[in-house]
């Protein structure tokens, strides 16, 4: 361990909590959140959300779609995912337990973090299937976690199923990409 990393703080989530303005905690790592993102990126976000929630109600399958809504792994990580696919109602706080589904949107400030902190962080708590969405060519990527605790991509074609919560099987609706 270098000298530096010894004497940096390691946060709680006790301070967390106490914190004003917009922050994640990566493993005791206080991380600030990027300014709002940019049209593009929330509007991709809410077509995304409205696809999950027509295709879970479609499905009649107990889950709840929540965006920006902060998940506490465990006493030094909480991260706040673009949304996450719940089983169940909404949490009345925030979300405890792992979800069934994260999913985020790239943007230039979090691209990087998403694809390697993110997705290995998530891989490693055992998040079922991840969602990478970039708006800057409407694409989609999804990554489903294998036997293996690896994830995997999944082909995404107009339309792709997915089992959630108690095997309900979701059927997502990709086509509105082409528009």
């Amino acid at each position: 361990m270098s000298s530096a990393a010894r004497y940096s703080p390691h946060y709680t989530i006790e301070d967390y909590r106490l914190w004003k303005g917009d922050w994640e905690l990566w493993h005791g790592t206080a991380v600030a959140m990027t300014p709002s993102p940019f049209g593009r990126h929330g509007g991709l976000l809410m077509r995304l959300g409205t696809a999950l929630t027509n295709a879970i109600d479609h499905a009649g399958c107990n889950a709840s779609v929540l965006a920006e809504i902060d998940w506490i792994i465990s006493e030094d990580t909480v991260v706040r995912p673009d949304a996450s696919v719940v089983c169940g109602q909404p949490p009345e706080g925030h979300i405890e337990s792992t979800p069934a589904m994260v999913v985020e949107v790239l943007s230039d400030s979090t691209r990087e973090r998403d694809l390697t902190f993110k997705r290995a962080l998530y891989q490693d708590n055992r998040v079922p299937w991840y969602i990478l969405a970039d708006p800057s060519d409407s694409s989609v990527e999804i990554l489903r976690l294998s036997d293996r605790n690896e994830y995997q991509g999944v082909m995404v074609s107009d339309e792709v199923e997915i089992a959630i919560c108690d095997d309900s099987k979701l059927a997502l609706d990709f086509r509105w990409l082409q528009r």
